[in-house]
């Protein structure tokens, strides 16, 4: 069925929807959809088979190659074409995009997330800033990390900002949202019982080793602190170990993201290290 466009020449009730997704958490969380703006995060929610509830344009303009491959393959049953000053307004860009989307979340229980032999999980506890959790996404993805747990009050991954920071990969990695350490004990309890063996490090400047002499390649789920508080004792009573990362310099700690991504590629360097070449992926 063709889709039903809808002109917007001014601001009217259906455009201030769309400008509550883009700035009110709320109202993201209680239709279900969210705004996403930029060639790869849209592109990448196409590939892994988000549902399009709608696409936003410019009236009158000429779409690119991109912008109407995404028209036919989104099967999005809304367009709303918007005279060039309201696009640009909603846009969160400097040069507004020449089309946005609007997609419906997914539900995302803590049972989603797979549990293979060599499980590598994280787990951040109450991260604030947007940017930063975009990013972690980002390193989840590049890094292989098979689900990623957010833990407690938490900047929001449906954010524009968390969005454009992971460059579309929270539409390949499994996020979830639990409200305490009590559920992430509890889901391991079942890791543990299907997979036999998990271990739960904390990242911590106090640990107790460096993350190089930690063990990762046995399956593991990491814990990451809050930017300003770092781990609860919460989450330091449910960790095995707390492995902290040498530094040399008069900084004691890291942006999150950045620690999160060094402590990934550790793990996946000892886990290619200790896979015989003969196995490893060409």
């Amino acid at each position: 069925m063709p889709a039903k466009v809808v002109a917007i020449g001014r601001r009217n009730s259906t455009y201030q929807v769309l400008q509550s997704l883009r700035a009110n958490r709320q109202k993201r969380h209680s239709t279900r959809t969210f705004l996403v703006e930029g060639v790869l995060p849209i592109t990448r929610a196409l590939e892994q088979g988000w549902t399009f509830t709608a696409l936003v344009y410019r009236d009158g303009g000429g779409p690119s190659s991109w912008a109407r491959d995404v028209m036919r393959r989104a099967n999005a049953p809304t367009h709303y074409a918007l005279a060039p000053a309201l696009l640009a307004d909603l846009s969160g860009k400097d040069d507004a995009s020449e089309l946005l989307a609007v997609i419906g979340m997914r539900a995302a229980g803590i049972e989603q997330i797979p549990v293979p032999p060599d499980l590598l999980v994280a787990v951040v506890d109450r991260p604030a800033n947007p940017g930063n959790l975009g990013t972690l996404v980002r390193s989840c993805d590049a890094f292989g990390i098979h689900g990623l747990i957010i833990s407690g009050h938490a900047a929001d991954v449906y954010d524009p900002t968390t969005i454009s920071a992971s460059r579309g990969a929270v539409f390949g990695v499994p996020i979830v949202h639990v409200d305490s350490p009590a559920r992430v004990a509890e889901w391991v309890g079942h890791v543990r019982a299907t997979i036999g063996d998990c271990q739960i490090v904390g990242a911590d400047e106090r640990g107790g080793v460096d993350v190089t002499g930690c063990d990762l390649t046995r399956a593991t789920v990491l814990v990451f602190g809050n930017e300003t508080r770092g781990l609860s004792h919460a989450y330091r009573q449910l960790c095995d170990s707390a492995a902290r990362i040498p530094m040399v310099g008069a900084a004691t700690s890291l942006n999150v993201s950045v620690a999160a991504s060094i402590v990934f590629f550790e793990a996946q360097r000892q886990r290619r290290a200790s896979t015989p070449s003969s196995h490893r992926l060409a």
